[in-house]
């Protein structure tokens, strides 16, 4: 979604609610589509002395899969998004987003944003078992029976210092 942000640089306007629908269903993260539902972005944009202040809030279902049992996950989350908007940088100021062409491409900034906030582990919750790594079996749901005495043939030596004490 591009906004034409002339009338705010210019003065004619002091401010521009922002309240649209985003489609990114197509993006792939991480061998998912966090976004297959829209993302509702609301809030406004405002003029200020030699600058714009984009605050907003994106909010979605975060589609994933639990990184431990691959259980689907579907998850409303809220991302605030907050920036200065400047149609030229100011020397040692990283937070500023230029904006070229009195025009902001809102999905862009929007779609960075998301990416950011998304968590780095996703879990169905905190005490997931996962899966046996031999049958595949979800341990959430009970345990499969086929590890049960078994040991790692790494380890077999650890088991002598163990079986010979007395």
């Amino acid at each position: 979604m591009i906004i034409d942000l002339k009338q705010l640089f210019t003065g004619r306007a002091e401010e521009l609610e922002i309240d649209c629908a985003l489609d990114f269903s197509d993006f792939e993260y991480q061998n998912n589509r966090p976004f297959l539902e829209p993302v509702r972005v609301r809030g406004k944009i405002t003029a200020g002395a030699n600058f714009l202040l984009l605050d907003a809030a994106a909010d979605f279902i975060h589609h994933c899969a639990c990184d431990r049992c691959l259980a689907q996950i579907k998850r409303p989350v809220q991302v605030r998004i907050l920036h200065d908007l400047v149609s030229s940088l100011t020397e040692g100021d990283d937070s500023q987003v230029l904006i070229e062409g009195d025009k902001l491409d809102l999905g862009e900034l929007v779609l960075e944003d998301l990416i950011l906030n998304l968590p780095t582990k996703n879990l169905c919750r905190e005490d997931c078992a996962g899966i046996c790594h031999e049958c595949g079996k979800d341990l959430n749901k009970g345990g499969c029976g086929c590890r049960a005495g078994r040991v790692d043939p790494r380890f077999k030596i650890l088991r002598q210092l163990t079986d010979n004490t007395d």
